[in-house]
């Protein structure tokens, strides 16, 4: 019987530290630290840049930034951090998106002493000498962007953030061949970037306090103390279409692709947080295709999927609809049958409602639960200086006229529709769209 009851009191175990969770300052930068008293054997540390591509002066900039990262610095070579991160059995990695530049480090538990001054030292002394800027980072650049355009779920998804909102967000994270990025630019972009008032500091497996000890040691001098700001403009969603062959000389495999999109200005809201539930597309269950519009809707060709989901941004969201086919007349079939599930997602019904909802507090749940996924979706608060908290209570506050008013809203929009294959693919006006 104690084993029966064993699964009832472990969720509110492992959620006790993801419900709500406070930011504090130390040395002028934002730091959050979530510790749920488990004490783990490892610790992970996240040091959050405003110098996603949205804010770069240039098209790839914010690219060549990241592969800057934990490159020579004042405190030694490139090989001296990877050989000293070696020794302390740690890992090392950085990420871009549209908004934020992440430094990431992973180490044993109790180690912070010597990773928060090695991550400090990025922000304070890299070196950006011209033979890493040739010899590594352009390199591996130019192989993370061809990687990237072999990907027609990248692309389309690319292209349609950039016909979505134009420049700011719709600036691509990946560097372009036509728009060679120079040093100097890299150097005068991170010289901004690296202010103070630019970074926040998140760490799973230590407590705020701890992890703001540390930021505070490591971080005195560690950034810049400049209170500049990178210029952004304010996001505003427009729509379009795009078309864009795709190309099977650089991967044999790519599929048809088309991904339409709807957006908003603002922070994502609870109706639209539960909408991509409403509408599904990937099941839950791995031997049914699942009983979703978009489910039913991929199930009528071989091969074919669909999927929903929200991109979120610190003043805009983006509702994508992703359909991808073995051949393009399918990605025509399967548009079709998606675009009536899209006109009738205002007429949402009490049983899907509910059961949108406890997904879209599964999928709520499991962001604040697992540390990549969690960092990116508080981001916007910590630099807000808001507690970092759950969306349950919202999402149960939701009713069906609320979530249908809102659905009409979004979807009578100007959509946006990126298509990549053949002329087959449809236009938005053959969608109905």
């Amino acid at each position: 019987m104690s084993l029966l009851r064993l699964p009832r009191a472990a969720p509110a175990l492992r959620r006790s530290y993801a419900t709500a969770a406070n930011v504090t300052e130390a040395a002028g930068v934002k730091v959050l630290g979530i510790d749920n008293g488990l004490r783990p054997a490892t610790t992970s540390v996240s040091v959050i840049v405003k110098a996603g591509s949205r804010y770069e002066p240039a098209p790839g900039v914010a690219h060549v930034l990241k592969n800057f990262v934990f490159k020579s610095t004042a405190s030694g070579s490139a090989l001296k951090t990877t050989r000293e991160t070696e020794l302390y059995g740690g890992v090392l990695s950085a990420g871009l998106s549209r908004e934020y530049l992440y430094i990431n480090a992973e180490f044993l538990r109790g180690d912070e002493g010597h990773f928060l001054p090695l991550m400090a030292s990025v922000l304070s002394s890299t070196q950006f000498t011209r033979h890493e800027y040739s010899e590594l980072v352009l390199p591996t650049v130019q192989g993370e962007t061809e990687a990237a355009a072999a990907n027609s779920v990248q692309v389309a998804l690319d292209t349609a953030a950039n016909v979505a909102f134009r420049r700011g967000l719709g600036n691509s994270i990946f560097a372009s061949p036509h728009s060679p990025v120079t040093l100097d630019t890299v150097k005068s972009f991170a010289q901004a970037a690296f202010a103070k008032s630019n970074i926040a500091v998140v760490g799973q497996g230590i407590s705020t306090e701890a992890l703001a000890a540390a930021v505070t040691s490591a971080f005195g001098s560690g950034a810049s103390s400049s209170s500049a700001s990178l210029q952004t403009d304010k996001s505003q969603y427009y729509g379009g279409e795009a078309r864009i062959p795709l190309d099977t000389h650089s991967n044999p495999t790519a599929q048809p692709t088309l991904v339409i999109s709807y957006g908003q200005v603002g922070a994502t809201s609870p109706e639209l947080a539960v909408l991509p539930h409403i509408l599904g597309g990937q099941s839950s269950i791995k031997w049914s295709p699942g009983s979703t519009p978009l489910s039913k809707a991929a199930e009528k060709v071989a091969g074919a999927t669909v999927r929903s989901f929200v991109t979120s941004y610190s003043d805009a969201s983006l509702l994508n609809i992703v359909i991808q086919a073995p051949t393009n007349e399918g990605v025509r079939a399967v548009a079709q049958d998606v675009a009536a599930a899209v006109k009738g997602a205002s007429g949402v019904k009490e049983d899907e409602l509910k059961r949108a909802i406890a997904k879209a507090k599964f999928a709520d749940a499991t962001t604040l639960e697992h540390y990549a996924s969690l960092v990116d979706a508080a981001a916007p608060a910590i630099f807000a200086g808001q507690s970092v908290k759950s969306q349950s209570a919202a999402l149960d506050g939701l009713s069906t006229s609320g979530v249908s008013q809102a659905a009409k809203t979004l979807f009578s929009a100007k959509p946006t529709v990126v298509a990549v294959g053949s002329s087959v693919l449809p236009y938005a006006d053959e969608l109905g769209l």
